[in-house]
């Protein structure tokens, strides 16, 4: 339930909520007497709060963490930006409120946005939504058809074109996280340098240019009692990219009923209980909705994909223990975050090295 994710605003997450209710009647948004905030928990970069009116009216509202400079995985403005063009076009983004770059109001830029109330689903499936395997495989067929929903939304009419770089995202994906991972390696993580020499060599050519979420996973989206995605959140890494690359992404967070027990310790979401598809059983789903290019690439280059996958999960993992090692975060939800980096480092490894009959 998404009332199991909230809890009192955390010392070093407090804002200012004085600061918040004058901004909001200056920007006309109604609300009655005054507002609380609680916080949700979870959520390794961008900050997520509950904003409650007296009357029980409620709204989200996203910002970055205190002292984070901005940057692609803060920008509070393109993520708002991103959300505002793709309500009319898909059903699960949540509507923008507004928007607030005046550092002068809460100390940084900040968004509001409507509260969608339903579940997330986090480690475990709740049985009052999937009692059996077939229900969970409907959850599991809707978050994959969601998410090549989005890949076929058609970029012209979001007008979020601006956010494609053009030919070479793959490339570019490669080069950005290995030089990422070599900045933000401590001492205690592998080098990964033939992880990533691998990949260099691997990359496939771009297959398509769509509008990518970055960071799709079971708790970032909204879930109905019929087991049915309704919301889709954390748009902070959306961009215009390949699909083949978001769904790798997607992948590194999948741990199956049949996967060794030290990358099932890693397990975040419920994708090993009876019901929910394999990865390549996922792969199948997503593809089957796609063009025949992208069912082509994915056929011939799944391994750089899931590799891909798991070493941009390490690195984004990597640097929240680096801020964690350096006392930058306080927050004891990363204390274990090298030895994470760590272990999704061997796994990619693995699977390079692997037989092609054991992948």
């Amino acid at each position: 339930m998404v009332t199991d994710r909230i809890i009192e605003v955390r010392a070093e997450d407090a804002f200012d909520l004085a600061a918040l209710e004058q901004w909001m009647n200056g920007q006309g948004i109604a609300f009655t007497g005054e507002l609380q905030a609680q916080q949700f928990k979870g959520g390794a970069s961008n900050l997520t709060y509950l904003i409650s009116d007296s009357s029980g009216r409620q709204w989200v509202m996203r910002t970055p963490p205190h002292g984070t400079k901005a940057a692609s995985a803060h920008d509070m403005g393109r993520e708002a930006r991103v959300l505002t063009a793709l309500a009319p076009l898909l059903p699960q983004a949540p509507e923008v409120i507004g928007y607030c770059n005046d550092h002068g109001v809460l100390g940084r830029e900040f968004y509001l946005m409507e509260y969608i109330p339903g579940n997330i689903i986090a480690h475990n499936v709740p049985a009052d939504i999937c009692p059996d395997a077939q229900s969970v495989r409907t959850l599991c067929v809707s978050m994959i058809d969601s998410l090549a929903a989005l890949h076929m939304v058609d970029i012209h009419r979001t007008g979020l074109v601006e956010l494609d770089k053009g030919p070479g995202y793959v490339a570019r994906q490669i080069s950005g996280w290995s030089q990422r991972y070599r900045a933000a390696r401590t001492p205690d993580v592998p080098d990964a340098e033939t992880i990533m020499q691998w990949l260099d060599t691997n990359q496939p050519p771009d297959v398509a240019h769509v509008l990518i979420h970055g960071d799709w996973r079971f708790d970032n989206l909204v879930v109905n009692s019929s087991a049915e995605i309704i919301g889709i959140l954390d748009w902070e890494m959306a961009t215009v990219g390949d699909p083949c690359m978001d769904l790798g992404a997607a992948m590194a967070y999948w741990v199956q009923a049949d996967d060794t027990p030290e990358f099932k310790i890693l397990r975040l979401q419920p994708t090993d209980v009876p019901g929910m598809l394999t990865r390549s059983e996922v792969v199948q789903r997503y593809s089957g909705s796609m063009t025949p290019e992208v069912q082509e690439s994915l056929r011939n280059n799944w391994l750089f994909y899931e590799v891909y996958g798991l070493f941009r999960l390490a690195v984004i993992v990597q640097q929240i223990w680096a801020r964690y090692s350096s006392g930058a975060t306080t927050n004891p939800q990363f204390a274990g975050y090298g030895a994470v980096a760590s272990m999704l480092i061997s796994r990619a490894q693995a699977l390079i090295e692997a037989p092609k009959s054991l992948r």
